[in-house]
């Protein structure tokens, strides 16, 4: 945990989301400090006309590489957060060429009682996890 869902246009390969997923997977490490193995990711590609991101008024353009990351976690600090937006844009930028303007970033807030990783627990609730 956390679960990170991908919007993508579509027409990238399966060694370029590979990479994109690796690489953003070691950032989670280093910024949120979870186990290897709390890996869950999600990629969907969209038609051109199917995703829109626009600059909210901060007057840049994006290319066809833009990305929206949806981060559903617990809750993490403001320090976790900006280390984990910096780390990640300059990480997609050296190792996949995606440019940081092209990258949106939002996090979906919740609580333990809102996981259940399997097998109808709250494994968060159950101690099984902490």
């Amino acid at each position: 945990m956390p679960l990170l869902k991908f919007d993508l246009l579509e027409g990238k390969t399966e060694e370029e989301i590979t990479k994109i997923l690796d690489v953003t997977h070691r950032v989670v490490l280093e910024a949120f400090q979870v186990p290897r193995s709390d890996r869950y990711q999600i990629v969907t590609q969209h038609k051109a006309y199917e995703l829109k991101m626009e600059d909210t008024g901060l007057e840049f353009d994006r290319t066809k590489n833009q990305m929206i990351l949806t981060v559903i976690s617990r809750k993490r600090t403001r320090k976790q957060k900006e280390l984990f937006y910096q780390l990640l844009v300059s990480s997609l930028e050296e190792e996949c060429q995606i440019e940081p303007r092209d990258i949106l970033i939002s996090f979906i807030i919740n609580e333990d009682a809102d996981w259940s990783f399997g097998f109808g627990k709250a494994q968060f609730l159950t101690g099984e996890l902490s």
